[in-house]
């Protein structure tokens, strides 16, 4: 099994979702200190079932009136205005890409980049019942230019049995020119003003640094599909006495799906495919809860953006999901490959095959969409499939937070959360 080289892929993964309110001083968990004599009354008593701790599952901060929020936007260094983007519009959806692409996410030694797509971020951020003013860039005020960026959408999550509406915060962005300006302190804080006044006072994050107050951890693997290439971008390696040929015969896939009734998802496959995925979606710890219409959104079938398929059975009722969304990135300074596709695993439900047989079609389907590499996290029930499909580990560690709630800790196989 062939590793991916840590240094350039599993630091990236991970630094793709930057810190956004890690600098906050809350945290999401409660932290209290163990006096001897509770250490002692523990150890006399280990056999006893603890009580529920009545401090968890509720705000750290209460909630607050609407009068008693902060009313005017934060003061933004001279030379610099806040703004709304409109992702809708062509021009402006172009400023964001353009800002990404030259300012987001790089891996240390300038290998690759991230490329989200326009059709990508269209994608990722209008989601039903998304907001414009969620949608929040820093101008200079000289030039116009879109400079910084961050990003929120509406989300129903689930925390240990809580349903909360909670804001995905994503897409925190400051042109490389500005960093010694400490503009990400003053974009978070705004965000999180803009959506206090809304009524929500949660939000649901990912970092790829260990903060005071992470919720779960979350690994990274990594599945080749296309061997050669992968060796020649130095995404992997070859290992100690290992061929190129060997390597492309260790990886080797059928050339189509096993699974008989493996068809792409349509319209009419929706009420029952969200069924299916909220039901199994209710034994995680932490978990999204999809509306029909958002379960339409982020899973219907965009080409270049997110790919899903149900089994129907012969009676054509829907039993097995399975889904991965395209976030590929470039390639620099390699005289042969730009670009490196890569596909995501999403949200998966094997009923009536096992997951590993589902997921080795879903590797299947991704290779013939042209897909360099399948990633997945440790989440929900992936570990019965990694090994089996020779998936290897990276480095890249993914932690969870909600922000402003007390809650314990869990399991990465507790989180039925994907965040983009």
């Amino acid at each position: 099994m062939q590793r991916c080289n840590s240094s350039l892929w599993g630091r990236f993964l991970a630094r793709r979702s930057s810190t956004l309110f890690g600098t906050h001083s809350q945290c999401s968990t409660r932290r209290t200190k163990k006096t001897k004599k509770d250490k002692s009354k523990k150890a006399s008593s280990n056999n006893a079932t603890a009580l529920p701790d009545p401090n968890w599952h509720k705000p750290i901060v209460p909630d607050k009136e609407k009068e008693d929020l902060r009313q005017e936007p934060y003061n933004m260094p001279k030379g610099f205005e806040w703004c709304e983007v409109d992702i809708t519009d062509d021009a402006q959806r172009t400023e964001i890409y353009d800002l990404l692409y030259q300012n987001y996410v790089e891996d240390d030694d300038g290998c690759f980049r991230f490329d989200y797509s326009r059709e990508f971020l269209t994608w990722a951020l209008t989601p039903p019942g998304y907001l414009k003013q969620f949608h929040l860039g820093v101008r200079s005020s000289k030039s116009n230019r879109l400079m910084a960026l961050i990003t929120a959408v509406p989300a129903k999550v689930r925390v240990y049995g809580e349903e909360k509406d909670m804001a995905e915060v994503n897409f925190l962005c400051v042109h490389r020119k500005l960093r010694s300006k400490r503009l990400a302190p003053v974009l978070i804080k705004e965000i999180t003003r803009r959506v206090n006044h809304t009524g929500v006072f949660q939000a649901v994050y990912t970092a790829g640094v260990k903060l005071p107050g992470s919720v779960a951890s979350c690994r990274y693997y990594h599945r080749t599909l296309e061997a050669r290439k992968l060796v020649e971008i130095g995404f992997t390696r070859l290992a100690p006495r290992m061929t190129m040929a060997r390597m492309q015969k260790l990886y080797k896939l059928p050339a189509a799906p096993i699974t008989k009734g493996l068809r792409p998802m349509t319209p009419d496959d929706v009420p029952a495919a969200h069924q299916l995925v909220v039901k199994y979606l209710e034994k995680f710890q932490l978990a999204v809860v999809f509306s029909e219409e958002e379960f339409a959104h982020w899973l219907l079938p965009r080409k270049g953006v997110v790919s899903s398929f149900v089994r129907e059975d012969a009676d054509g009722v829907i039993t097995d999901f399975c889904s991965y969304y395209h976030l590929h990135s470039s390639v620099l300074g390699n005289p042969k490959h730009n670009t490196l596709n890569a596909a995501y695993s999403f949200y998966n439900v094997a009923v009536t095959v096992s997951l590993t047989e589902l997921m080795k079609d879903c590797l299947i389907l991704a290779k013939n969409e042209g897909m360099d590499v399948f990633n997945a996290l440790n989440l929900m029930e992936n570990e019965k499939f990694l090994e089996e499909l020779k998936f290897g580990p990276g480095d890249g560690n993914l932690q969870y937070y909600v922000y402003n709630w007390f809650c314990p800790t869990m399991q990465h196989n507790d989180v039925g959360l994907v965040l983009l």
